[in-house]
């Protein structure tokens, strides 16, 4: 029998209390086969959670308020085409982007299919020179411009798979409006042996366009020939009329669907610098990689299911133990821009404060999401992980092998991750840093080097970062992400956040373009007219 959502949160916040007074380290004295108690497999990763304040009864007590919040049956509508963005009256289907055709609506699987055979052809004829250049120069360099999940997901994937790369073409990206940004890559390039990829699924996006103007601008400055458009601009969108109409020809033209959230676009034609930049075979090698761990989320039961589990790990630290933010710390530097990408996936999906019945949340829902890589990060923030006075849970990430990191250089990488996340559990008492310590007139100083401990984490290890390991780890948070969703009630799929900034934006924009302010608070207007005079100066 399923207890109610009430009873299970009122018996969690009751194994919660007083949480601090329990030391981690002696759940492991308790048990000795605790690692393997808390450690679960799929599609070539493994989650070690067993640094959490988590002991089975509380895991039960968290399975079962994903069980009492519709979870199994959320899980089958994402595969299944059900109208999970209610706000937008969208069906959510990202993950029918890298399944096999028989595990998809025959309509949907078709499209796909032939959204994935053009992308094949281009970057076939790309990497074979068929494709030139208006001046029948092959092209060396593709420039990605986007932003959000148009930019985030694939300039993730390209950094991430830079052991994978072709040496055929450069791939590069252009997402912010700040026109330092095109400007320090279109520098680099040379006109005649440069391809655009304008990547926006609603086609309207204004930092996109912009950008995307100011690279035609360039080209034509240099190439002097309107007939080099079609020949060097490629668009991706959802709204392919619009993209005719902005001049790049239909036939560059290639589809999106409503279906696919921006933040989950990259498996689409979005994903299309990521097969240029590694090839497609292993751009569909990360797909498998994803569909692998799709399968996993759709089939294991709750208490092997690594997504559902690594959901009710933050659940637990967010909602029960206050935990406001949650660190993201990949111990690889090809995964540089994964904090970053997963700031998108879980903050855009997740910061809401409104359920979908309509009410206000009464809890906390998405945290804060920040980190970086180690061991950089090990000499800035972790001071503040270890002797600091938050709450602050960690996700370690972990490959276990690098052919490109010599032995001495991936041992000490291991060492440093794996102690991290020792030294958070443990911590070092004042007692036990007395022997270590120098005689300090005036200050205690095993005091100052003592360190709390208790700080959960969770190490996410894969024997080596591939393609197909690096899809299963997007689809993992993906998931984690969706599963969080369904447990505080509210709808992962929509961005209505954003709009009121756009709006503003635009009518400041306006005001700026007139030389007219108009109504607004005494500190907006003050800034807005001495951006105007400092505007005029340099004119």
């Amino acid at each position: 029998m399923i207890m109610s959502l009430p009873t299970l949160q009122s018996m969690l916040n009751e194994y919660a209390d007083g949480w601090h007074t329990r030391r981690l380290r002696s759940l492991f004295d308790l048990a000795p086969n605790r690692a393997a108690e808390f450690t679960v497999e799929a599609a070539g990763l493994t989650l070690d959670y067993s640094k959490n304040h988590i002991d089975a009864k509380i895991r039960d007590a968290l399975l079962n308020l994903a069980a009492a919040s519709g979870l199994s049956a959320k899980i089958e509508g994402l595969f299944t085409g059900a109208m999970l963005n209610r706000t937008e009256q969208r069906a959510v289907l990202h993950t029918a982007l890298r399944a096999a055709p028989s595990e998809t609506p025959t309509a949907v699987a078709s499209e796909v299919a032939a959204v994935k055979q053009r992308m094949r052809e281009l970057v076939t004829a790309l990497h074979t020179g068929q494709w030139r250049g208006h001046t029948g120069l092959a092209i060396t360099d593709v420039v990605n411009i986007g932003i959000g999940g148009s930019h985030l997901g694939p300039q993730l994937a390209c950094a991430a798979l830079r052991d994978n790369h072709v040496p055929q073409l450069q791939v590069h990206f252009v997402s912010n409006v700040d026109g330092g940004d095109i400007a320090s890559q279109l520098t680099r390039l040379d006109p005649a042996r440069t391809l655009f990829i304008v990547a926006s699924k609603s086609f309207a996006t204004p930092e996109t366009a912009l950008n995307a103007r100011t690279a035609e601008r360039w080209l034509q400055a240099r190439l002097a020939d309107p007939a080099a458009n079609p020949r060097h601009f490629i668009a991706i969108t959802a709204h392919p009329d619009r993209a005719v109409k902005f001049g790049i020809a239909r036939e560059n033209v290639l589809p999106m669907w409503d279906w696919v959230g921006g933040r989950y676009s990259l498996w689409s034609a979005i994903g299309l610098p990521i097969a240029l930049a590694v090839g497609m075979d292993s751009f569909e090698a990360m797909q498998a990689g994803a569909a692998s761990m799709d399968r996993h989320f759709r089939s294991a039961p709750s208490a092997t299911n690594l997504p559902v589990l690594l959901a009710l790990v933050g659940i637990w630290n967010t909602n029960y133990l206050g935990a406001e933010t949650l660190a993201v710390v990949p111990y690889d530097e090809r995964l540089f821009y994964l904090p970053s990408y997963l700031q998108q996936l879980e903050m855009e999906s997740n910061g809401k404060r409104v359920l979908e019945s309509n009410t206000l949340v009464s809890g906390h829902t998405a945290p804060i999401l920040w980190g970086g890589l180690g061991t950089n990060v090990q000499h800035a923030f972790f001071q503040l992980l270890h002797q600091g006075t938050r709450l602050i849970p960690v996700d370690f990430v972990l490959a276990l092998h690098n052919p490109r990191s010599p032995p001495g250089h991936h041992d000490m990488l291991i060492a440093n991750c794996l102690a991290q996340a020792e030294a958070l559990m443990c911590g070092r008492t004042r007692e036990e840093a007395v022997a270590t310590s120098a005689n300090v007139p005036g200050i205690d100083l095993p005091l100052h080097r003592a360190t709390a401990g208790n700080q959960p984490s969770n190490m996410l290890v894969m024997e080596a970062l591939t393609p197909a390991t690096f899809g299963a780890l997007l689809a993992l948070y993906e998931h984690k992400t969706f599963v969080q969703g369904v447990i505080w009630g509210i709808n992962s799929f929509d961005q209505w956040g954003v709009e009121l900034g756009k709006e503003l934006a635009q009518s400041l924009l306006n005001e700026i373009e007139t030389a007219q302010v108009g109504a607004h608070d005494s500190s907006t207007t003050a800034l807005l007219q001495r951006y105007l005079r400092a505007r005029q100066s340099v004119e």
